[in-house]
């Protein structure tokens, strides 16, 4: 079978043989994958690794056989791929053994994938290939970030540095169904109307006086990604007491922080990553309750993935970028 891989150091589209399904497992035709900034650090990290690895975390597609042990699915079922493994309960951090899928293990960037049918879940109806193929790791980390850490409910005001990327679309979808007020920033004004076209009350440009911007507003929450570019900036826009939730940093990791003003401020930090299986179905009913669908910003051929990491990595998208495996 096809599948985009990252070996001796090189990224290739190759054919390698398909999986063996296990008794506890299901084999998946992936129709559409989701690119996530992860799979784009991983070949740094992998370095010259000399073994294959199938990349991707991200994925739907139709079941096409199932283990002998497997009865809550059967073939012809329409899924999406749970890339968070091994965290079952919702809980205030991952088990130990968590990890997520594309690294040590093959993803999802193939034409098929056989995975533990724990791993799977019921395809939302209303949702495209393109748009269900992007969603979980991205949609999974808003939900617990906005919801399990941040607490967000009506009539809050959440604040989200950075409009464009894929976790950001979702925020502002989730934010905007349970009734809160939304203020976004980015560098570019393609993005900043986007960002009140998709349901944001207010896009500031990322390089304003945001203090000054939002004088007259009272931000409940943060949801910091972009880190010391921003951390210290969003803090100060942040009422008193207020919750601070951070899930990434596409700058860098380290920040300055006076501890004087945050515990004088009694301000909350809260750090989080993904979510688990029970997180994720309830993020899959929200999405379906709310018929919300995943802003895809574009989708290339499996051929061009390697196009599709240059992509990601210029940072223009609004919304999610996806990898069409097969029809």
């Amino acid at each position: 079978m096809k599948a985009f891989v990252h070996e001796n150091g090189n990224l290739e589209v190759k054919n390698i043989a398909e999986p063996n399904l296990n008794d506890d497992e299901v084999l998946v035709c992936i129709r559409t994958a989701g690119l996530n900034r992860r799979d784009v650090g991983i070949p740094k990290r992998r370095g010259k690794e000399g073994e294959t690895l199938v990349l991707g975390s991200d994925g739907a597609g139709v079941i096409e056989k199932v283990g002998a042990d497997v009865t809550a699915f059967s073939v012809g079922d329409e899924v999406i791929i749970n890339p968070s493994l091994c965290w079952d309960e919702k809980s205030d951090a991952p088990p130990k053994d968590f990890d997520i899928l594309g690294m040590p293990d093959h993803g999802t960037f193939a034409e098929k994938i056989a995975i533990s049918a724990e791993q799977v879940e019921k395809k939302p109806a209303h949702l495209s290939w393109d748009q269900a193929g992007v969603l979980a790791l991205s949609a999974l980390t808003g939900y617990r970030a906005l919801f399990t850490k941040g607490e967000l409910k009506e009539g809050d005001t959440v604040f989200i540095p950075g409009a464009g990327s894929g976790v950001a679309s979702y925020l502002i979808m989730f934010a905007k169904s349970v009734g809160a007020k939304v203020i976004v920033t980015s560098r570019s004004e393609e993005k900043r109307a986007k960002a009140i076209a998709l349901g944001a009350d207010i896009a500031l440009d990322t390089t304003s006086d945001w203090k000054a911007e939002l004088a007259n507003e009272t931000v409940d929450l943060v949801i910091e990604s972009v880190g010391r570019a921003t951390f210290n900036r969003s803090l100060k826009v942040l009422k008193k007491g207020g919750r601070i939730v951070v899930f990434g940093a596409t700058t860098e990791d380290t920040v300055d922080l006076n501890l004087r003003e945050f515990f004088y401020g009694q301000y909350q930090l809260f750090g989080t990553t993904m979510g688990s299986r029970e997180e994720l179905r309830d993020m899959l009913l929200f999405v379906e309750n709310h018929k919300l669908a995943s802003i895809v910003d574009t989708t290339f051929e499996l051929n061009h993935a390697k196009e599709a990491f240059y992509y990601l990595k210029e940072g223009n998208q609004f919304g999610k970028v996806g990898i069409k495996i097969s029809e």
